[in-house]
């Protein structure tokens, strides 16, 4: 009896299955797809039905015929790529290369990568399924279609090398769009009034109060909340709570419980992991690959899977799974912590495929501090997973919540009713918290409010009953402004995505590396904007794109796929639905791409310095790969070109005491693709350069001098004068200034929409106020 095959994607895989199986089996690998679309051209065939052309992939020649050469005597071959659409579609290539005997093939799905998940899924092999493969090679087949028309439109309209995405450009419209809400957002000015408050008798502790309602014609009113709206507004109406009396006309208390959350799905992972440990959607599938593919354990079990599947929007988990999870509840923090029925948490989506389970270990009784030699960032990955997954299965949080209702009583019998509230909590059950920490996760997509945070109800004295009358201290007012909506970080436009519900768990990740790497996007302290390039693009494509360059479409054609994948439509009829609208978009948008070109110009009051002073002829903006330029309006017949960021009059002032080291003539500022830098007057016959710095000492060396420069993709970086002999390097601009902590010589400048700016220490990553006259002080010496 001849041995059996098994194909999988990934090495690191092969190599655990391999331990599983036994030496009745053969594990090979392909290293990912085997097959594509050629880039050469577009290789779809739209007028006969939209069949693709897919050749296999150059380099891949040798492993498919090592493959069947296997597969020639194989009894049975087990085809395991990834349990999803795409691993469906690879394996159908696989299949169609290796072997004209399809009986012998099976599917087979390995939601984990351990032994019992190994053994079940090989006892339950199944063909390979067609719908599956019909609904990736629809989304690979739109992709490509738009992807090789839109491209080459930009590229007559702006500049070659350009390209456009199906979901990519969507994801850029809705991050261009916050760009412009920001933009025409006018800040409001309003008002905040709280009070200290104790009682008359005795030794109570003081605690705070804040006016929450007024009933007073003259204001305008957000709810029930006053709209206090200029300083004046709050002088009067702390001058009218000047010798009133202070009554606790209410107290509330009752008891909030707090549920536990699902599991993980790949979004919220994503999501997750970007604000509690700072990682990019990117790093944290690559890290999550590794877990569920397969780490060293210990010695008796080497190899080993120790998460489930990581791409997938379901929040099921298997009986087994919960089982052994309450078992694990139950043994190591008590039966208080084991709800009376296990947990099943639905999907809140519509559209969820819930394919495969939530994210989860696969074994529960490996825990997080028995797996530090995973390394830092696997381990921290891991033990957030771990984290979640247990919490999911534990009871519900008690908490008791104290509300004081406090009315000012005026001794002139004024009309206005002037009411403080006073609100704490505190824990009475831990519940999932003891396991997962209840913190706020990312709210970016939101806009920010200044609403008091609840206290601790320790805060609030326990002897006040209803009918006390209460002393004032302090009556503070205080002044905010309402804030426009923040921008997206990587893992809040995941959110947006996964709500509007463009993309899929496979995807998220992608859509948002690619429009970061086309220089659409910038990230800037970890916050998405858009580039004037990133705006033009889409200005253009959502105004001569608009059928299929939408969120409604997008996600309507997310839908469609579904329904190839369930067998509810036809790969034809799914991509008629998105061709037909498409095409009546591209041949109009083609028949205006010269005035659309011209459109793009902008005309400036610049001379030309080459022939300005006898044409009178002006500089305009136009479009290259490295992005804007000055270029003359008499072009080609005039070649005069300059950048578009010019330097300003202190730049040029300073650069005239600059000498050239090679040839001793005066050094003009200039500007390259990479930043600012003195250039020889006498280039080309001389081309010394100097870099321009910033007048601050490299905290590492003390020898050389920080200057900033831009990298390849537009991220902004400072660097030391002496590199390569020093390699200091950050990404914020450093501050001389001592760690008082632990030395260090210099700190960094960092911001966040909570504490705002401050100062910290790179090294033991202590914080420190932010003094703006000291720093400027600092960065001058």
């Amino acid at each position: 009896m001849g041995k059996s095959l098994v194909i999988v994607e990934s090495p690191s895989k092969a190599k655990t299955i391999n331990k599983y199986l036994g030496k009745d089996f053969v594990v090979e690998a392909t290293i990912g797809h085997i097959k594509d679309l050629p880039k050469s051209k577009m290789n779809v065939d739209i007028e006969n039905g939209y069949a693709g052309t897919y050749n296999v992939i150059p380099g891949k020649e040798d492993v498919i015929k090592h493959l069947k050469k296997i597969a020639n005597t194989s009894e049975k071959i087990f085809i395991a790529t990834d349990p999803d659409r795409e691993g469906e579609a690879i394996a159908s290539d696989i299949a169609d290369e290796i072997t004209k005997d399809k009986k012998k093939i099976l599917r087979v799905l390995f939601n984990e990568i351990t032994k019992p998940g190994i053994e079940e899924a090989m006892k339950n092999g199944r063909q390979i399924d067609q719908n599956l493969v019909d609904a990736q090679m629809a989304r690979r087949v739109m992709d490509r279609i738009l992807g090789y028309k839109v491209s080459p439109f930009l590229w007559k309209t702006m500049y070659f090398g350009l390209s456009a995405g199906r979901v990519q450009s969507v994801a850029l419209k809705i991050i261009c769009e916050r760009e412009e809400e920001i933009e025409k957002f006018v800040p409001k000015e309003y008002w905040s009034i709280e009070g200290m408050f104790s009682k008359l008798s005795g030794r109570s502790r003081p605690f705070k109060g804040k006016l929450f309602k007024i009933n007073d014609d003259t204001l305008k009113f957000d709810g029930e909340k006053p709209c206090i709206e200029s300083i004046e507004q709050a002088h009067k109406i702390i001058q009218d709570l000047r010798d009133n009396k202070f009554k606790i006309t209410e107290i509330q208390v009752k008891e909030v419980k707090r549920n536990a959350p699902a599991p993980f799905t790949t979004s919220v992972l994503q999501q997750t992991a970007s604000t509690r440990l700072g990682f990019s959607p990117k790093k944290t599938m690559m890290l999550a690959q590794k877990l569920y593919e397969g780490i060293e354990g210990s010695k008796e079990e080497g190899l080993v899977g120790l998460i489930t599947y990581m791409r997938t929007d379901s929040t099921r988990v298997s009986e087994v799974a919960v089982e052994s999870a309450r078992e694990f509840i139950k043994g190591n923090y008590g039966k208080e912590f084991l709800p009376e029925k296990a947990k099943v948490h639905k999907s809140r989506k519509k559209n969820t495929q819930d394919a495969h389970e939530a994210i989860r270990p696969t074994d529960v009784n490996r825990r997080p501090e028995d797996m530090k030699k995973l390394g830092k960032d696997l381990h921290a990955l891991y033990d957030l997973i771990w984290k979640r997954f247990v919490a999911s299965q534990m009871s519900q949080a008690v908490l008791d919540q104290k509300t004081v209702i406090i009315r000012a009583l005026s001794p002139r019998g004024d009309k206005n009713v002037y009411l403080f509230k006073a609100t704490g909590s505190v824990m009475k059950f831990s519940g999932f918290l003891k396991v997962y920490e209840d913190v706020k996760e990312d709210t970016t997509d939101k806009p920010e409010t200044a609403e008091q945070d609840e206290e601790d109800l320790t805060m609030i004295p326990a002897d006040l009953n209803e009918g006390d009358f209460l002393k004032i201290t302090g009556l503070e007012k205080y002044q905010h402004f309402t804030n426009p909506p923040p921008r997206f970080t990587e893992s809040s436009l995941i959110k947006q995505l996964d709500k509007l519900g463009i993309g899929r768990p496979s995807t998220f990740a992608a859509i948002v590396s690619t429009v970061i790497n086309r220089m659409y996007v910038n990230v800037i302290d970890r916050k998405l904007h858009a580039t004037v390039l990133g705006r033009t693009v889409n200005k253009i494509l959502s105004e001569y794109f608009r059928d299929v360059i939408n969120v409604n479409f997008t996600a309507q054609m997310e839908e469609e796929l579904d329904t190839i994948a369930n067998g509810e439509s036809t790969y034809k009829r799914v991509l008629d639905d998105f061709y037909i609208p498409f095409n009546k978009d591209i041949l109009e948008a083609e028949s205006l791409a010269a005035d659309i070109k011209k459109n793009l110009i902008e005309p400036t009051d610049i001379s030309c310095p080459e022939c300005g002073s006898e044409t009178g002829a002006k500089m305009i903006k136009k479009w290259s790969r490295n992005g804007q330029f000055l270029s003359c309006e008499r072009f080609p017949k005039c070649k005069g070109a300059l950048p578009l960021e010019q330097p300003d009059e202190k730049e040029l002032e300073a650069a005239k005491d600059i000498v050239c080291d090679l040839c001793g003539a005066s050094m003009a500022i200039k500007i390259g693709k990479f930043g600012k830098f003195y250039g020889c007057t006498n280039y080309p016959k001389c081309k010394g350069i100097k870099p321009v710095t910033l007048g601050i000492k490299c905290p590492k060396c003390g020898k050389g001098e920080i200057l900033q420069r831009k990298a390849k993709r537009g991220r902004i970086f400072f660097g030391c004068t002496k590199y390569p002999e020093c390699d200091f390097i950050t990404n914020s601009l450093p501050v001389i200034q001592e760690c008082t902590n632990c030395k260090n010589n210099y700190l960094i400048k960092k911001s966040t929409k909570k504490d705002g700016e401050y100062l910290e220490c790179p090294e033991c990553k202590s914080r420190f106020d932010l003094v703006k006259e000291e720093v400027r002080e600092t960065q001058g010496s």
